[in-house]
């Protein structure tokens, strides 16, 4: 059963990753560089989270960016943070994987296709379908889909969900025309769809990387930790994130992408 059983003080070189629990996103560069001025202003305001699996022994399961950032700190100052502030906690495998994406899911504008992998390994596990639910605070329906659809996936049509070029419902349904296809026929359905697909790239265009809902929540999260922050904006930052905001990058999201990380680190990862 997971528990908090302490918050604690341990030494930074106890603590290590685990092969199995991950950061769900690559680690961002410019939010690795937030953080190091962040934690050097202000100190770690909000503690690691940590599985002690045995007395002693710490994997990280959340603070994957703080992590790295105090470790760039220690580099130029040795002798900082010889110590962590860590919240400890307690259970199995499954549920610091558990544990670790609704962390992530908690912090970021999470896509769905980051609970696929852990929705299937907690079923496999034996969880039941309302725990998981529960635990990742959503609805038992949007559970099943997952078990329903994703183990039979294309793979081309969830790297199109996964790069926000399919919304959850579309990707439903494509999978609902594999799946009821006749025995034999799903790699043409499958094929067919994808032909769809790459024949309306307008559709493809729009994707939304980051919501109003979660800049403004991170944004008033970080005014919180640094309220007297500031930003030197130009006009073309100022479009980037509103074209990121709205879902109409037209195209070029890798580009305004970078730029409104490099200026707005605190928004996006």
């Amino acid at each position: 059963m997971l528990t908090t059983k302490r918050y604690d003080y341990v030494p930074f070189d106890t603590i290590h990753t685990h092969p199995l629990i991950a950061n769900h996103r690559p680690i961002s560069e410019p939010k690795v560089r937030h953080y190091k001025q962040d934690i050097l202003h202000n100190g770690l305001l909000e503690p690691l989270v940590v599985w002690e699996r045995n007395k002693g022994e710490y994997f990280l399961v959340g603070g994957f960016h703080r992590l790295t950032a105090i470790g760039l700190i220690r580099q130029d100052n040795p002798g900082y943070y010889d110590r962590i502030d860590v919240r400890v906690v307690s259970g199995d495998l499954e549920e610091m994987r558990a544990l670790n994406l609704k962390l992530n899911a908690d912090r970021l504008d999470a896509k769905i296709t980051e609970y696929f992998d852990t929705v299937i390994y907690l079923n496999n596990a034996n969880w039941p379908k309302e725990r998981i639910a529960s635990f990742l605070d959503k609805s038992e329906s949007w559970i099943v889909d997952i078990l329903r659809f994703v183990p039979s996936m294309d793979p081309r049509i969830r790297k199109m969900l996964q790069d926000g070029k399919l919304s959850w419902s579309r990707a439903k349904t494509f999978c609902r025309r594999i799946l009821d296809a006749e025995a034999g026929a799903e790699r043409t359905t499958a094929d067919a769809i994808i032909a769809e697909l790459e024949a309306s790239p307008g559709a493809a265009s729009r994707r939304r990387v980051i919501s109003p809902k979660s800049a403004t929540k991170r944004l008033a999260k970080h005014l919180e930790a640094e309220p007297k922050a500031t930003y030197t904006v130009s006009g073309q930052d100022l479009f980037s994130l509103l074209a990121l905001l709205s879902g109409q990058a037209n195209g070029e999201t890798d580009r305004h992408l970078a730029r409104v990380r490099e200026t707005f680190p605190a928004l996006v990862d």
